[in-house]
């Protein structure tokens, strides 16, 4: 099984590529499971429609968006509509079998969604806010996910969550991607991105084990340190490895996983 993330910048530039790619590996025998970002076509349709996206940097200097309650129904709308199915359509178009769905259908991803946010503010200080629609997984549950495997269904999911309250919650797609290969059991997977991999004063850093990765996070960039802490909760489960690759090239999960950019291992 190989689950894989790819981000909204690789979504949109290199979409047909990522749909060979994987329409291959499925033609070969492998399940897949597929986790998508679109955080800037969000972005985009939520200006569009008059709702002024927000984002917020934590006291570690992670970035994340702030999700409103108007910003949740584009976040919705766009996410788990749009994208999610434009995903699907391309890999039937090329002779694949595949169900889209979010982490609310079925109950597949259950999170808490965040009360307060420690944030700094625009003179860096650090200040509490209300933490919108946002949510933490806390629960997996993959039942159906597993059923379509084994029905040969390559499975395109979208992180939204839902919380025991039964309200839709925006998540990070890395951290769904992480969460359901423990629950699934993957081994290896693959989080695809818009550069090589984990770069420290202009080069490309191979391997980097769990446990060194603290001492790095204040030397990465604010999207690789929330892909690093995610990786370092995950290592340890059934995930042996995560593998941090550019996904702007032909082949992208095929090469990333024979020419890795990074691997963090246990």
């Amino acid at each position: 099984m190989i689950v894989v993330k790819i981000g909204g910048r690789v979504l949109k530039n290199n979409i047909q590529a990522i749909a060979e790619d994987i329409v291959e590996l499925w033609h070969r025998g492998e399940d897949i499971v597929l986790v998508h970002g679109g955080g800037d076509m969000v972005s985009e349709y939520s200006i569009r429609l008059g709702v002024e996206p927000k984002f917020i940097l934590s006291p570690e200097g992670i970035r994340s968006r702030f999700t409103s309650r108007e910003e949740l129904d584009v976040y919705l709308m766009v996410m788990a509509g749009k994208i999610n199915k434009e995903i699907v359509a391309k890999i039937i178009g090329l002779g694949g079998k595949a169900v889209g769905l979010s982490g609310v259908d079925g109950g597949i991803l259950i999170a808490e969604r965040k009360k307060r946010i420690l944030a700094l503010d625009e003179r860096g200080r650090k200040r509490v806010v209300e933490g919108g629609y946002t949510g933490r997984v806390i629960e997996v549950n993959t039942i159906i996910i597993k059923t379509l495997l084994n029905m040969r269904y390559i499975v395109v999911v979208a992180p939204i969550a839902v919380d025991n309250d039964g309200t839709p919650l925006n998540i990070d797609g890395d951290q769904a991607a992480l969460k359901l290969a423990i629950a699934l059991g993957a081994e290896r997977i693959v989080l695809l991105t818009d550069v090589n991999g984990i770069i420290i004063d202009g080069n490309i850093v191979r391997e980097i084990k769990a446990s060194n990765i603290d001492s790095i996070l204040s030397i990465v960039g604010p999207g690789i340190n929330r892909k690093l802490l995610q990786a370092k909760e995950a290592i340890g489960s059934s995930v042996r490895e995560v593998i941090i690759a550019n996904g702007l090239r032909d082949r992208p999960i095929t090469r990333a996983l024979d020419e890795p950019g990074t691997v963090v291992r246990l």
